[in-house]
């Protein structure tokens, strides 16, 4: 588990250079966590490995929380740019299902950087680790596409939280082994059929 995130945010790059950097550090980090696990990544081999060094590194992620809590920002971003948009014929919550599914097929390529930034983002605090916002907001902003809402409400808001809160928790237990993937799938699947009911549905 990591530490709890230093009381400061990193710096925000400005220049291409500076976002090149910073995106060199990531992938290196990505790269190393997928190997060994997060209580076993080294910060002085991420920065050796980006070809930065170990002040620089320090200056954009104070922490492994920091780093990893980006890392998973990252691939929030990725895995949506390439979610293709709903079929105009499919359920809601079909679409968010598969949004879902696809996005927990994706973290269990990687197990062991799945779980560095999971635990990263739960250790993170949002005044310190800005990422966590993008975490946060990238996932949310995903499932509304797949949902079809473009402009939610108080109550899509609240919807999408607690699904994004059932999601982690099913793959979790993915994770663990807790649970296979068809009842992982199952479970998600009821998720979204109960939560994305439409309002004259819900009672």
């Amino acid at each position: 588990m990591p530490r709890i995130a230093e009381a400061r945010a990193g710096a925000e790059p400005s220049s291409p250079r500076q976002h090149a950097r910073r995106r060199r550090i990531l992938k290196a980090a990505e790269a190393i966590a997928a190997e060994t696990g997060l209580e076993r990544v080294q910060m002085h081999e991420v920065a050796k490995a980006a070809g930065v060094a170990i002040a620089t590194l320090y200056r954009y992620f104070p922490s492994k929380t920091h780093l990893f809590t980006a890392v998973m920002a990252e691939q929030i971003e990725e895995f949506g740019a390439r979610l293709p948009d709903p079929a105009t014929d499919s359920r809601p919550g079909d679409a968010v299902f598969a949004a879902l599914a696809g996005a927990t097929r994706n973290l269990l390529r990687k197990p062991e950087l799945a779980t560095a930034m999971i635990q990263s983002a739960n250790a993170a605090r949002a005044h310190t680790v800005p990422d966590l916002a993008r975490v946060d907001t990238g996932f949310q902003d995903l499932l509304l596409r797949a949902w079809g809402v473009a402009e939610p409400t108080e109550q899509h808001l609240s919807r999408i939280r607690l699904l994004t809160l059932l999601w982690y928790g099913v793959l979790q237990s993915r994770l663990n082994e807790r649970s296979s993937p068809a009842e992982a799938d199952a479970d998600l699947r009821m998720a979204c059929e109960l939560l994305l009911a439409p309002e004259e549905d819900t009672g």
